[in-house]
This record gives structure tokens, sequence and C-alpha cells, in this order.
């Protein structure tokens, strides 16, 4: 009776031992943190910014999602006008007439450093503000999507104060 009781002592003991982890298992998926998300989202759209200005389509969409719920849309307050443009097929179709009606590149603005960033999962809500010498001062909101771990632009809204209001930038 004493062998049985030590033997089941015995294995209650064995049963509780805590499992060492492995090597392997001890390494943690980081997530990214939020500078690392902003660097992120800063390069995209830096460089959606210098493929629309430098009318490279093939560059520019490459930073969009392309499915029926994005928009882009466009306010400005020097000349009272606004565009909407809703869906992947419109923005594309949009854009590509632009490019050809427009064929010359803009002035590239300067790359923009500073960004208001809030982070949900794979969504982002993203504002700034930046100033080119065709367009003055603007103002942009871009709803962001992480897909494949790359940001992509799921929305856009830019409200262009025009170049009266480039003293009030924050740049």
């Amino acid at each position: 009776m004493k062998t049985i009781y030590t033997l089941v002592l015995l294995l209650a003991i064995v049963a509780c031992k805590k499992e060492q982890p492995s090597e392997a298992s001890t390494e943690e998926v980081k997530s990214p943190t939020l500078e690392q998300e902003k660097t992120a989202i800063l390069a995209t759209i830096n460089s959606e910014t210098v493929a629309a200005f430098s009318r490279d389509y093939e560059s520019w969409q490459n930073k969009w999602i392309q499915e029926p719920f994005v928009t882009k849309t466009y306010m400005q307050f020097p000349d009272s006008s606004i565009t909407e443009t809703l869906g992947w097929i419109e923005i594309s179709d949009f854009v590509k007439t632009y490019f050809e009606e427009h064929p010359e590149p803009d002035p590239l603005p300067k790359p923009i450093k500073e960004i208001e960033v809030r982070v949900y999962g794979t969504g982002a809500w993203v504002t700034y503000e930046q100033v080119d010498s065709v367009r003055g001062l603007k103002r942009e909101t871009r709803l962001m999507e992480k897909v494949d771990g790359l940001w992509k632009i799921a929305g856009m809204h830019t409200t262009i104060y025009g170049k009266q209001a480039e003293h009030h930038s924050t740049e």
C-alpha cells in the first residue's frame, strides 16, 4: 500500500510540474509600436503624394484599397467647389482622367512629417496639414487600412484653403 501511495504522490507531483517553455515559445511576436505604425503610415501617404503629383498611376493606385467602399472628397474654398468620388472604380477613373487632362507633373510639396494618428487594430484615422505651391494650404483626413502588413488608403478628405491661408499653417 505504501508503494501505491508513493507512486500516486509521485505521479501527482510530475503532473503538476510546470513545463518550461521552449526557446521558440518564449520569443513573443511583438506588435508594432504607435511610432512604428505612424512611420509606416507616413511612408504610404508621402509616397502616394509623390505618385499623384508625378502622374504615376501605377504607384499611386498601389497605395489605395481597391474596393467599392473607398471615398475621395475635395472641398476647395478658393473656388467654392466640392468633388466627391465614391468607390474604387470611380476614384480610379477620376484620377486617370485627371492625369490625362493634366499630364504635366505638379511641383512636389515637402514630405509630411507631423500627423495625428489614431490606430484601431488594422485601421487608422490620420489628420495633417500640408502646403503645396499650386493649391496652398490643405488639411487632410485619411482613413487607412492595414492589408498584408501594409498601410493603404481607404478614404481621403481634403479641404483646400488656398494660398491666402498659408500663413495659418502649422508647418
